[in-house]
């Protein structure tokens, strides 16, 4: 490994004492002024190692490059092998004055008995090799850490405060992600509720709505069913006149009634109005009926009677009717007070029943 040239080797007065420029001739030796050269100030390349002199106390540069090291490895940041070689040359006159390296906190340790015995370039070159492998501070430094590589104390804690540092980050991170995931769950477990809950309400609006629209469709039909049907009858069936006042109503009270109610309904109408048969039938009789006057019985297929009462005159006494056939005239025969036809309804097991509800339920108008 190239070096630099020593400097010039010249006597010097001990360290502190005044110097003349001018050249002297004492006791100790004749010194004088040293004034750098090209050759001696040249560009080091490597280490500049010097032979060790007075105490095993290497060259200057070697011992102000441990002072150096044992300065900033007593802070536990750096290690010799971190830094450059430092090449600095002195003369060796002040390295006399310097104190010894084992009193030097961090660095008599680092220097061997080996390095201590050993004399010249080689004992040089062992103190540097030694302070150059060697840890500044192994303090807190793990068996992991010389494993890889990090035996710098400082370095180490650092590695390690930024593992601890990135493990809590990726803690944290994982944990947030966690979160984060079971927010975005619950999220969408709500969303996915409300959608059922709005299908399900949906789902049971359109029912109702069909329900409503099948009912409403059924009432139709079965009014549309009853229309027709009536339709039918009132083309089977007819009022008994075509003009006409009512002018009492089934189960009216009265003194005039023998029973105390009226039993059938009363059309006041002229004498002599036509009376016509409400369905096809057959005259069951006619003839005269005490407080009804004369009177028609027409019975009708199913058995019921129809009694037209009061009359005036009967056109026809007996036989077959067609629907709408005139069987007699408005009179006030019998107990009336006036010209009106009292018509009753029996049916078949002879009960009286109310004319104005069963004219209606045959699809007639009253």
């Amino acid at each position: 490994m190239a070096s630099n040239s020593p400097a010039p080797q010249t006597a010097m007065p001990p360290y502190g004492a005044a110097r003349d420029t001018s050249t002297h001739v004492g006791g100790e030796g004749t010194w004088e002024e040293w004034n750098p050269t090209e050759d001696s100030v040249r560009p080091v390349r490597g280490r500049h190692r010097v032979a060790k002199q007075r105490g095993g106390l290497g060259r200057s540069s070697t011992v102000l490059g441990v002072g150096v090291i044992a300065a900033v490895g007593a802070g536990g940041i750096a290690t010799a092998q971190d830094k450059p070689a430092i090449s600095i040359s002195l003369p060796d006159a002040i390295t006399d004055s310097l104190p010894d390296p084992k009193s030097l906190p961090g660095v008599g340790s680092l220097m061997s008995d080996d390095a201590e015995s050993g004399s010249g370039v080689q004992a040089g070159a062992a103190n540097e090799a030694v302070v150059a492998a060697a840890p500044l501070s192994t303090a807190g430094v793990t068996t992991a850490d010389a494993r890889q590589g990090t035996t710098d104390a400082g370095e180490a804690l650092r590695a390690r405060i930024l593992q601890q540092a990135e493990q809590q980050q990726a803690a944290a991170d994982a944990e947030a992600q966690v979160a984060a995931e079971k927010e975005a769950a619950e999220k969408a477990a709500a969303e996915a509720k409300k959608q059922q809950s709005a299908a399900e309400a949906e789902a049971a609006e359109e029912k109702r709505e069909a329900e409503k629209k099948k009912r409403e469709a059924e009432e139709e039909a079965a009014r549309k069913a009853e229309e027709e049907r009536l339709a039918k009858l009132a083309a089977s069936y007819s009022m008994p006149l075509s003009s006409y006042t009512l002018t009492s109503t089934y189960g009216q009270s009265g003194a005039m009634w023998s029973s105390g109610q009226h039993t059938g309904l009363d059309f006041a109408a002229p004498t002599g109005t036509p009376l016509k048969a409400v369905h096809g039938g057959t005259i069951k009789s006619a003839g005269w009926s005490g407080s009804y006057g004369y009177r028609i019985v027409l019975e009708l297929p199913d058995g019921t009677e129809v009694w037209y009462c009061h009359l005036s005159s009967m056109t026809v006494t007996s036989g077959e009717v067609g629907t709408g056939d005139v069987i007699g005239r408005v009179g006030a025969t019998g107990n009336v007070t006036g010209a009106h036809l009292h018509l009753e309804v029996h049916t078949p097991d002879g009960a009286g029943v109310d004319p104005a509800a069963w004219l209606r339920g045959k699809g007639l108008t009253v």
